[in-house]
């Protein structure tokens, strides 16, 4: 049966991964880009003297964009938030800080100055309005390495490639080799000629040739990984020395593997390089959001305890310390996570509370391991990046800065879900053991040695987080909209409330939308 283009390129993507599937699309000429319309921030005009008082729910990065834009206009701004720092789940640990979770564990960070983890975001796409945020504030920006050929992909298991560190280049080139070369035969042999017209089948191979370093025709457009793609058993060098490529895995050994499933991340469209951090540490931003707002608005250990709509406003009560305190205003803006802006007593409709209510928190997990050797440049050449396994760990982020530095902070785990829920359940002392166990069967021994601190966060046991982010049952079944028009004089905002759920942008552009909305209605009375 004839199958049409979306289907062939569907069996692509089954088969070699979404990098794949893009990449022919892209020579067949099938890709396209849509962009983010641009923000209007409200002004001091449209306000014409209008003054109203807006409280705000938590000094996450919703929280502080919403506060920093109405303050643009003009409006009074107060924000309420129950920990003692900005930021919310952007949090950056350094040596002093001390944190209890709701399971009664206690750390003290003892990292060494200047040594420090992100210990929620830690990368921003360069398309993200979190970079102009940066640039209008001042937060000084450096590369995050996303992507290093020279990192590794690991799996535990039972296949040849199993139990053993592979760099990324060479599975790579295997990968896209085999795939390049089976797509480039069965297009050669005509059992494409049903979804590709001659001139398609022409560009494909064409395209093939180069993205998987394959054969020609005469050669049965056979991988051979002769180009050193893959890496070197030795490498060129000076005089007559060529270097030597090692022969690719077996073909069916690289699929059984599972090696390849990792690569589409690189083209996900918040996963693609260029990628940024703020020097320093991604906490540079809500400080700077503070200090652009004004500490004087921001009232810390303030946890919100009723929140109400009146005839007049709105009403928040929030216990400060051993006192409880009510702060009246026009509006409010609650940032809070939805599942616990829906456990506050208030008299918001029921169907606002189901709508909060909907949200499913995600757990991650992750922990930081200062080494007082930088290992992994020096014995593995490894700088920056990450190294990805069907661990338990997951994700092991090499650091992007200090390089060639005494001491270095590796993020030893990066996990979610499952995952992070059997580190979230052990001590952090046992967690620090669990994870160097498992990073030295990728590294070795030395994964293990040298170690100077460490500090692990699980978020769903992190007070007025408890959870890393939300997920939605559905966003287009009407009960997430209901949360994005104002119920009476409180409007919501949080990355929740977008289609970039988990980033910073995300709180941004919804923080945008409420401010927007807001300012509209003020405006127009």
């Amino acid at each position: 049966m004839a199958q049409t283009r979306r289907q062939f390129l569907q069996q692509v993507g089954i088969t070699g991964g979404a990098g794949v599937m893009y990449s022919t699309m892209s020579a067949l000429g099938l890709t396209g880009v849509a962009e983010t319309p641009a923000y209007a921030a409200p002004s001091r005009v449209e306000l014409n003297g209008r003054g109203k008082h807006i409280v705000i729910l938590g000094a996450g990065i919703a929280g502080l964009t919403s506060a920093y834009e109405l303050l643009k206009a003009g409006y009074k701004v107060t924000l309420l938030e129950a920990r003692n720092r900005p930021g919310g789940r952007n949090w950056t640990v350094r040596g002093g800080t001390v944190e209890t979770d709701l399971a009664g564990n206690t750390q003290r960070a003892t990292f060494s100055p200047g040594q420090y983890m992100n210990a929620g975001p830690a990368r921003l796409p360069q398309h993200h309005v979190t970079l102009d945020y940066c640039r209008e504030l001042g937060v000084a920006i450096e590369p995050f390495v996303n992507q290093n050929a020279d990192a590794y992909l690991y799996r535990e298991g039972t296949t040849a490639l199993s139990n053993k560190p592979i760099r990324h280049r060479t599975a790579k080139a295997d990968v896209y080799g085999y795939v390049a070369e089976m797509l480039a035969k069965a297009t050669d042999q005509g059992a494409l000629d049903g979804q590709l017209t001659g001139t398609d089948k022409q560009a494909l191979i064409g395209f093939l040739s180069s993205f998987g370093s394959i054969g020609n025709k005469a050669a049965g457009f056979a991988y051979t990984g002769a180009d050193g793609r893959r890496g070197y058993e030795i490498e060129p060098g000076a005089g007559m020395e060529g270097g030597t490529t090692a022969a690719p895995y077996a073909l069916s050994d690289v699929f059984a593997s599972g090696v390849g499933n990792y690569f589409s991340f690189e083209f996900g469209w918040d996963q693609a390089m260029m990628m940024f951090q703020p020097s320093g540490g991604m906490d540079r931003i809500p400080y700077a959001f503070e200090k652009a707002i004004g500490q004087e608005k921001i009232q810390y250990g303030a946890e919100v305890t009723g929140l109400r709509n009146t005839t007049a406003g709105v009403e928040v009560t929030y216990r400060s310390g051993t006192r409880t305190r009510i702060i009246s205003a026009d509006y409010a803006i609650c940032t809070l996570p939805p599942h616990l802006a829906a456990k506050v007593p208030s008299n918001l409709p029921t169907p606002i509370i189901e709508a909060l209510k909907y949200a499913r928190p995600t757990n991650a997990g992750k922990i930081g391991i200062e080494y007082g050797r930088r290992w992994w440049e020096e014995d593995h050449r490894i700088y920056g990046g990450i190294t990805n396994s069907n661990l338990d760990t997951v994700n092991t982020w090499y650091p992007s800065t200090g390089f060639h530095g005494k001491r270095g902070t590796v993020i030893g785990y990066y996990n979610t879900g499952a995952n992070a829920n059997v580190y979230g359940a052990l001590t952090p002392a046992a967690r620090l053991e669990r994870a160097l166990m498992q990073g030295t069967k990728i590294h070795g021994d030395v994964y293990g040695k040298d170690v100077k601190a460490s500090f692990s966060v699980n978020w769903l046991g992190t007070k007025y987080s408890e959870g890393a982010w939300v997920g939605w049952p559905s966003q287009t079944d009407g009960i997430y909209a209901r949360l994005l028009d104002a119920t009476g004089n409180i409007y919501f905002a949080g990355d929740h409330l977008s289609h970039a759920i988990a980033w910073q942008h995300g709180a941004m552009v919804s923080a945008r939308a409420a401010v927007t909305a807001l300012h509209s209605r003020v405006t127009s009375r």
